[in-house]
């Protein structure tokens, strides 16, 4: 079978080679499997990102338009002070004027 020493060489090289392919393949199978799967993670984070980004908008957008409602709240509270103040002026007033008619 083998008649010489470079017969065996062959066949020790060959055998190498293959076992060297065999473990090149693995590697680059686990390389491109790794690169799909941080494709994937970054599609992942990428819509993530995007739904936040949408939510942001929306609680600005909501901000804006409730910062008009708090403005009317705050304008239609300082009017309903601003009147309870002068009824309770006027209240005063009846109070002491009431005093000053029974003294």
């Amino acid at each position: 079978m083998f008649s010489t020493s470079g017969d065996i060489l062959n066949l020790v090289l060959a055998v190498c080679i293959t076992v060297l392919t065999v473990f090149l393949v693995m590697a680059l199978y686990y390389v491109v499997s790794g690169v799909r799967k941080a494709f994937r993670l970054i599609d992942r984070i990428e819509s993530g990102v995007s739904k936040a980004e949408e939510l942001l908008t929306l609680v600005r957008d909501k901000v804006k338009s409730g910062s008009a409602y708090v403005m009317l709240f705050t304008e239609a509270a300082k009017q309903v002070i601003k009147i309870a103040k002068d009824n309770e002026w006027l209240y005063r007033t009846k109070k002491k004027e009431k005093k000053q008619k029974k003294s």
